[in-house]
């Protein structure tokens, strides 16, 4: 009975607030993970950002406007992780805020030795654990221009990382994922690329990754959906993992 009640209500979202085609072809043209899928793996696509648009509050701030065509085109991003998960994976949280560029937040912060610091830092997107995402829209409008890039994958992916907690590289796997080598591969990738970074050679994914575990989750997730032959190739046993994750095959 229930699954019948959430079959009506998609249905009702879908018919109630299609994706115009034209704003579909748009999105497609601008986010090149969408592009690589099949027909039917797009019109599944298709039907999670309508969902996402119809269920997640998008809210431009600092004068910014986003039109119909720009928020199609965010919510394509950030339906790519979860194409084989579904929308379910993105509960518990409700807005996108979308400031113009990158922001800086004021932060304070106490050390060990109880000196009180304030930081200020630019950034372009950050997503906190029950609370929004948020997103700089230069950024946004960047994605894959720069290998690897889309900040938007990115902060989707720490969401995912902390459905079960604080975001540590460490997402809630599937059932029939073994964890053990979910640690080996990516252990095994972080001591790689700390010794390759230390020695300074050139790196296959953004340096940023190397800050902690969370961030290197979230920097490899946007290669796979970014440059997925790039990573297969350097990083082959992460690439493993996430295809079982997200239980896609982006190329």
């Amino acid at each position: 009975m229930f699954d019948r009640i959430r079959n009506w209500r998609i249905r009702r979202a879908v018919a109630r607030h299609p994706i115009a085609e034209p704003l579909w072809q748009h999105a497609l043209r601008r986010c090149a993970p969408a592009r690589r899928l099949g027909a039917s793996d797009q019109a599944a696509l298709r039907v999670l950002a309508t969902l996402f648009l119809d269920g997640k509050s998008l809210e431009p701030v600092q004068g910014l406007e986003l039109d119909d065509a720009d928020r199609v085109l965010l919510a394509v991003h950030a339906c790519i992780p979860i194409l084989k998960l579904g929308l379910d994976w993105y509960d518990g949280w409700h807005s996108v805020i979308v400031y113009p560029d990158a922001f800086v937040p004021h932060r304070t912060h106490t050390d060990a030795a109880g000196v009180v610091h304030q930081t200020r830092t630019a950034m372009a997107g950050e997503a906190w654990g029950r609370g929004p995402v948020i997103l700089s829209w230069a950024d946004v409008l960047d994605a894959g221009k720069r290998p690897g890039h889309n900040v938007v994958i990115h902060e989707m992916a720490h969401k995912l990382d902390m459905l079960n907690g604080d975001a540590n590289g460490f997402p809630p796997l599937h059932r029939r994922m073994d964890r053990r080598a979910w640690t080996q591969a990516f252990s095994d990738a972080w001591k790689r690329l700390h010794g390759d970074h230390d020695k300074g050679l050139p790196l296959p994914i953004d340096p940023y990754g190397l800050e902690n575990e969370a961030e290197f989750f979230a920097v490899v997730s946007e290669q796979f959906f970014e440059a997925p032959a790039a990573l297969r190739q350097e990083l082959p046993e992460v690439y493993r993992q996430l295809e079982r994750f997200y239980r896609q095959h982006p190329f």
